[in-house]
């Protein structure tokens, strides 16, 4: 175990439960703000364990490594959702504060219990069934049509555990790899969108503008924000639809809303109750970072502005290229981060500490300014040239001439 205790003067101690980037992020901000954020890291290789101060290592399935981070610390809160929800409950019963707490994050936690709250709740979803057998997910066809999407009630993200299947073919031996699974129609999009709300314990709220998510092989690639041509009503229905789930669920802290976007409205994908890549362009974007603020309504304090600071915001997610690190024959990291901060000195860049893997969020970049189609040209070719060291011939023009 490594454990290294912050000076925090009297100030809180927030634990954050997994070490990944999202509690690294988390970490910059509790510096500025005079709080620790302790954490929670299986290695200390780890995105989060590489920056802490505060450094507790240990498995996030374990009671014992959870009752030992806890201690002391001011609230527990999370960078995944990954975390037993039994485990969670004994938390509590020790008298520790989880925020947002077990009765709240099993929503985030399993897809079943969410629709099933939707459904309570008459909040716009995709149609769905519970599929335990061949049957079901055949009988669900007939309703809704193949191909049908079936998911993993637990544990799937960045397109992990999420199936589409065009007859039944492959049904049975997707059941008996994973056990029940959620059946869902697979949605007509029109897009992607994400709201972003911020609880405290005693129901304050803030809202962020509706963003538009880019999805490339079931990963985050873009965000744009605020969501180009969304109609100003469709833009306040999906905001109030965030703060009505925030409400009814208890949710302290983060809440995301994925939403499918179709010709007749908006439908809920999935939640996550945390920090969440579509919210990474609150950074420089807004007065106040998600990060920032997740933190603010965590502790119960205030929460803060979330105007933007730019008419357009995109952040563009550097992902591994082809290549492993040992297969690497490109540019050092060294030598691309050098070029990308002459070229474009005014794109921001978020790096994560870890090693290159194909797809994998090795970091972040956002641009600011007036127009979609230029600030995104401005991320998207900064993200791609970190990602593999490729220049596209926009750039290599502007540098010969």
């Amino acid at each position: 175990m490594t454990h290294f205790l912050g000076r925090t003067g009297g100030l809180p101690v927030i634990a954050m439960i997994g070490g990944g980037q999202l509690s690294r992020m988390t970490a910059q901000a509790a510096i500025a703000l005079g709080q620790t954020l302790r954490v929670l890291a299986t290695d200390p290789r780890e995105s989060a364990a590489q920056v802490a101060a505060d450094v507790v290592l240990g498995d996030h399935c374990e009671l014992a490594d959870l009752r030992r981070v806890a201690d002391g610390v001011t609230v527990v809160t999370f960078d995944h959702e990954h975390v037993p929800t039994e485990h969670l409950r004994a938390l509590e019963a020790a008298g520790h504060r989880v925020a947002p707490g077990p009765d709240a994050l099993v929503h985030a936690q399993d897809k079943l219990v969410l629709r099933r709250a939707l459904a309570a709740a008459g909040e716009p979803q995709p149609a769905w069934t519970e599929a335990r057998t061949i049957h079901d997910v055949t009988a669900f066809a007939d309703e809704v049509g193949w191909p049908v999407v079936l998911k993993t009630p637990r544990g799937g993200y960045d397109g992990k555990g999420v199936f589409v299947v065009h007859g039944p073919d492959p049904v049975a031996e997707l059941l008996e790899r994973h056990g029940p699974l959620l059946a869902e129609e697979r949605v007509p999009l029109v897009r992607e969108l994400s709201a972003q709300v911020a609880r405290s314990p005693f129901g304050q709220v803030a809202v962020w503008p509706v963003v538009e998510t880019v999805q490339r092989d079931g990963v985050c690639a873009e965000v744009y924000a605020p969501a180009p041509g969304l109609p100003e009503g469709l833009a306040t229905a999906a905001q109030e639809l965030a703060v009505r789930i925030a409400d009814r669920l208890g949710v302290v802290g983060m809440l995301a809303v994925e939403l499918f976007q179709t010709a007749e409205g908006i439908q809920v994908n999935e939640l996550a109750m945390r920090p969440h890549n579509s919210g990474h362009w609150t950074i420089e974007g807004a007065r106040t970072s998600q990060f920032e603020q997740h933190l603010r309504a965590v502790l119960d304090y205030p929460l803060g502005s979330t105007e933007m600071t730019a008419p357009v915001v995109v952040m563009a997610n550097v992902l591994g290229g082809a290549a492993s690190a040992e297969d690497w024959a490109g540019p050092s990291l060294d030598e691309r981060i050098h070029h990308f901060m002459a070229h474009w000195p005014d794109v921001k860049l978020h790096w994560y500490g870890k090693g290159q893997r194909p797809g994998r969020k090795l970091g972040h970049v956002t641009a600011l300014g007036t127009d979609l189609v230029e600030v995104r040209a401005r991320a998207v070719a900064a993200a791609r040239y970190l990602a593999d060291g490729v220049v596209d011939a926009a750039f290599a023009f502007e540098r010969e001439h």
